[in-house]
C-alpha cells in the first residue's frame, strides 16, 4: 500500500521474530536470542547442545543426537557476524536459521529433529558458506523444513506482477482523468463520487511502492510532517484533493492539485516499463501491504474527510492477493498453513464487504465495539501470518 510520509521501515523478518511466526504459523523450528556469551535456559527443561560458528569448525558440537525438541546455543567463535542454518544436506531444506549472530555471541536456535540426516551451515558475513557435518537420527519425527527460496526463484513472479501493475496504473490514468475532468467543470458532486474508484485502484498496487519512489510521495502522500498540515502547499495527490472535496474548497482551488495528481499517475505509468521491482521484495511487500492498513487506514490515519479507510483496507487485501497469487506456485511447496491462509483472507474480505453500502462504506467511527474488535481480530492473524510468508520468501544466500 503506497504511502509516502507514513512509510514504515522495510521489515526484515529474520531472526527470533520471524521465525518464531513461522514455528507458530508454518511449523518450522523457533530462532530466538541469546544474551551473551554462555546464553542457556537451564529452566526450560529441555536439552541444550553448544554448537560452534565458525568457518573452521561449523555445527561442531553436535555429538550425540537424541531425537525430539533441542536448543542448540549457537557460539560464533568468530571476529565477524554470521548466520546459520540447520538444514537436511542433501536437499538444503531448512529446519531452522539464526540471523546476525555477532562475534564472540551466542543465540539460540530450539528445532525438533527426527528420524532424518541434518547439518548446521555457517554463512558469515565476508566468507563464503561452510557446511559441518552431517549428523544422522534414526527415529522419532521431525519437524517441518521449507526449501530456501533465492532471488531465482522470484525474478519470474516479479515480473509477472510487474506487468499486472503497468495494466493497474493505466487503469490510475484513466480514472484520475475522469476525477480531473469532474472538477475542471466545476461538479464537485461527481469529483466526491469519483475519486474514490481512482483512489482504490491506485491503493491496489500496493507492493510495488517502494520502486515508486518519490512519485509515491507526489500521488498519495499525506500532510504528516508540513508545518501547515493539510493546508500546506507541499501538501498534494489524492489526500489533498479528498481534504478539499470534503471540506468545502472550490473547484478553483481544487484544479492545481487534479491537474498535478494526472500529471503525476501519467509520468509514473509512462516510466513503468523503464522500472526493474528488487524480486528479494516481493513477500515482504505481501506483508507489509496488510501491516500498513492494520497501522494507518485502520486507525483512520489516512482519512481526510472521506470516510473510506474500509473501502482502502479492502483495496489492500485484494493487493495483498495479487501478490500471493503470484508466489502461489512457490508457497504449496513451503507453507504447511497455505490453506488456513486463504481461509483468513476471505473471512477479511466478508467482513469489510458487510459494511459496503452500494458506493458507499461505513466510516471507522460508525462502528460498533464488535464490529471493530471483528476487524481488528482478523487483520491481526492476517499479519501475523504473512510475517511468516516474508520469511520464507527471504532470499538464503547459500554459498
Amino acid at each position: 500500500m503506497p504511502f509516502s510520509g507514513l512509510r514504515l521501515t522495510p521489515l526484515r523478518l529474520g531472526g527470533a521474530l520471524g521465525l518464531l511466526l513461522v514455528l507458530a504459523l508454518v511449523g518450522l523450528s523457533l530462532a530466538r536470542s541469546g544474551g551473551g556469551a554462555h546464553a542457556r535456559t537451564a529452566s526450560d527443561g529441555l536439552p541444550h547442545t553448544t554448537v560452534e560458528v565458525s568457518p573452521s569448525r561449523c555445527g561442531r558440537g553436535w555429538d550425540d543426537p537424541v531425537p525430539g525438541v533441542q536448543v542448540f546455543d549457537l557460539h560464533n567463535t568468530t571476529d565477524g557476524a554470521a548466520e546459520v542454518f540447520l538444514e537436511d544436506p542433501r536437499s538444503q531444506a531448512v529446519y531452522g536459521e539464526v540471523e546476525d549472530i555477532g562475534p564472540g555471541t551466542t543465540r539460540t536456535l530450539t528445532v525438533r529433529v527426527g528420524k532424518g540426516s541434518y547439518a548446521f551451515k555457517c554463512v558469515p558475513d565476508d566468507a563464503d558458506a561452510v557446511t559441518g557435518p552431517t549428523v544422522r537420527i534414526s527415529g522419532g519425527r521431525p519437524g517441518p523444513a521449507a526449501a530456501p527460496v533465492s532471488e531465482h526463484d522470484l525474478i519470474l513472479p516479479a515480473i509477472a506482477y510487474q506487468k499486472w501493475v503497468g495494466t493497474g496504473l493505466s487503469d490510475v490514468v484513466r480514472l484520475t482523468t475522469t476525477l480531473r475532468d469532474d472538477i475542471d467543470r466545476g461538479d464537485l458532486a461527481g469529483a466526491r463520487t469519483d475519486w474514490l474508484p481512482a483512489h482504490l485502484e491506485y491503493e491496489r498496487l500496493g507492493a510495488a511502492y517502494d520502486a515508486f519512489g518519490d512519485a509515491d510521495g507526489q500521488i498519495n502522500g499525506t500532510d504528516a510532517g508540513l508545518a501547515a498540515g493539510a493546508r500546506d502547499k507541499d501538501f498534494t495527490g489524492f489526500h489533498r484533493i479528498e481534504y478539499g472535496l470534503w471540506h468545502g474548497q472550490s473547484a478553483q482551488e481544487l484544479r492545481g492539485p487534479a491537474g498535478a495528481l494526472v500529471k503525476a499517475v501519467t509520468a509514473l505509468r509512462d516510466d513503468w516499463a523503464q522500472t526493474r521491482m528488487d524480486p528479494a521484495q516481493l513477500g515482504l511487500r505481501a506483508h507489509e501491504i496488510l501491516e500498513n492498513t492494520v497501522q494507518f487506514e485502520l486507525t483512520g490515519r489516512t482519512d481526510f474527510g472521506s470516510g473510506s479507510n474500509l473501502a482502502t483496507a479492502r483495496a489492500n487485501l485484494d493487493g495483498t492477493r495479487e501478490v500471493l497469487s503470484r508466489l502461489r506456485p512457490l508457497l504449496t511447496t513451503r507453507y504447511a498453513d497455505l490453506p488456513g491462509l486463504d481461509k483468513e483472507l476471505d473471512r477479511a474480505g466478508q467482513t469489510l464487504d458487510g459494511f459496503r453500502h452500494g458506493g458507499t462504506w461505513t466510516p471507522l467511527d460508525r462502528l460498533s465495539r464488535t464490529q471493530r474488535e471483528d476487524v481488528d481480530a482478523v487483520f491481526g492473524d492476517l499479519v501475523e501470518r504473512l510475517a511468516s510468508v516474508a520469511t520464507l520468501f527471504d532470499p538464503r544466500r547459500t554459498v
